[in-house]
């Protein structure tokens, strides 16, 4: 690969955020439609990175990092939902909670579990894409908070 054909930061940082909102889209779809890990991230690396739809370009994901953040979501999923559910409001367990912020929470702890990713950016990155799901409602600040917690669960050396 040529020097110019190499991402540069900005673009390798657009590509792990584009990764972790299809990674949340692919896990929301698993729940939804019963499909496998391996099926949805075929799925989505075929027709959904990089493709036009409406005159729309979709943004080009990192697939390493879909693939690490649904693969360990659904290895992991027991001990995220149990984290996810020690920080949600006891009345509120998991799977009580609107299927898309289920699964956030799951390929945002996908991401707190593995540690190459500060925590401080993790919980940045999914509060960002709470706020594209839900623009106009509470649930970023509830992400930040859930997420927070998580963090100082599974990383608490980072803080």
């Amino acid at each position: 690969m040529s020097d110019a054909a190499k991402p540069s930061a900005a673009e390798k940082r657009q590509m792990k955020s584009a990764a972790r909102l299809y990674a949340v889209q692919a896990l929301f779809q698993m729940e939804v439609s019963g499909q496998t890990a391996e099926k949805v991230s075929r799925e989505f690396e075929t027709h959904r990175f990089g493709a036009i739809y409406e005159d729309d370009e979709m943004a080009e994901g990192d697939p390493d990092l879909f693939r690490t953040l649904v693969s360990e979501a659904v290895n992991w999923q027991a001990k995220i939902d149990q984290m996810t559910d020690r920080a949600l409001v006891a009345k509120w367990p998991i799977d009580r909670i609107d299927p898309v912020l289920r699964a956030l929470f799951r390929a945002a702890g996908a991401e707190l579990v593995n540690e190459k990713t500060p925590p401080k950016v993790v919980i940045t990155e999914f509060v960002d894409i709470a706020r594209a799901f839900f623009p106009d409602g509470k649930e970023p600040k509830f992400v930040n908070a859930v997420l927070d917690h998580m963090a100082h669960e599974a990383r608490p050396e980072a803080f």
